[in-house]
């Protein structure tokens, strides 16, 4: 029994020291540029805050769980923004977005993303998420797939079993006092609209991730728009599961005795779920390639 108890320790801390590592180290390199456009668009009854940035068919970037546009995107928008209009956003309760007593939900943030286009007068646009922010991307394919023209998923899943079980166990083991006197709260203080939120967006976050979720076989297998899916070999994900999912998009055919599939899978070696987004270069090699 101690060294189950042990072991649950040690996986409920590295999940953490993930986050705060991956928080820390995009934010000490900083965001290069800065948005030619910021504000915030009332949808749904909460104040969604969105940066843009550059000109040119418009690309969203939606955001993981606990992190800001500077922390997930930073190194990527001076980038994608030297051809693209980039729409990037802070979804409810992070960053510059304000705290909100609503639900959340896949569903919920899926809307937001969509008013914010309806505020900013964007008929359709390539979606981009990571892991929270890939979730809600499949979740704005299923709800708005007349807004969305190509989707990329960068180490996430449309239900709680697409991750390893040591994975879901590890979000259920989430404490409020995990994240007291961390570059996270440091990071929140610095542009949250109520910094007294804090404690309350924490615990609303906490229930979120330890909520079993699932869009349905059925509606990924809908999806028409061709989409990305680009995962670390050892990001948390099952392997099993994604390709699985890979399938309903139409992949895992012999592409040689017949048209490659318009959705691709990318998996990139000896990375984890945090290290696959540090990986600048390679990740923009493949959206360039797939946006092309």
């Amino acid at each position: 029994m101690k060294r189950v108890l042990k072991g649950s320790n040690i996986l409920r801390s590295a999940s953490i020291i993930a986050v705060l590592l991956f928080t820390t180290v995009l934010r000490s390199k900083g965001q290069q540029s800065k948005p030619a456009e910021s504000g915030y668009a009332p949808v749904n009854g909460i104040k969604v805050y969105y940066e843009v940035y550059g000109a040119g068919k418009p690309i969203v970037l939606l955001h993981g769980a606990f992190m800001t546009i500077a922390d997930n995107w930073g190194q990527l928008i001076p980038e994608l923004s030297k051809t693209r209009k980039v729409i990037a956003i802070e979804m409810q309760g992070h960053g510059h977005t304000q705290f909100s007593e609503r639900k959340l939900s896949h569903a919920a943030m899926a809307s937001d993303v969509e008013g914010v286009m309806d505020h900013l007068k964007i008929d359709s646009a390539d979606v981009v998420g990571y892991s929270m922010g890939g979730s809600i991307a499949y979740k704005f394919a299923i709800q708005s797939p007349k807004r969305l023209k190509k989707l990329v998923i960068i180490s996430s899943t449309y239900k709680s079993n697409g991750w390893l079980p040591e994975v879901t166990a590890a979000f259920k083991s989430w404490k409020p006092e995990f994240f007291t006197n961390t570059p996270m709260k440091a990071a929140y203080d610095a542009v949250a609209p109520d910094k007294t939120k804090w404690t309350k967006f924490i615990e609303q976050m906490i229930a979120f991730a330890a909520e079993p979720f699932d869009f349905g076989d059925d509606n990924i297998a809908k999806i028409t728009a061709p989409v990305l899916i680009i995962a670390g070999d050892n990001d948390g994900l099952d392997k099993v599961e994604l390709a699985k999912t890979y399938k309903l998009l139409g992949g895992g055919v012999i592409a040689d005795m017949g048209p490659m599939p318009k959705s691709h899978l990318a998996i990139v070696p000896a990375q984890g779920h945090v290290s696959l987004m540090m990986q600048t270069s390679t990740i923009l090699g493949y959206l360039n390639g797939f946006l092309k």
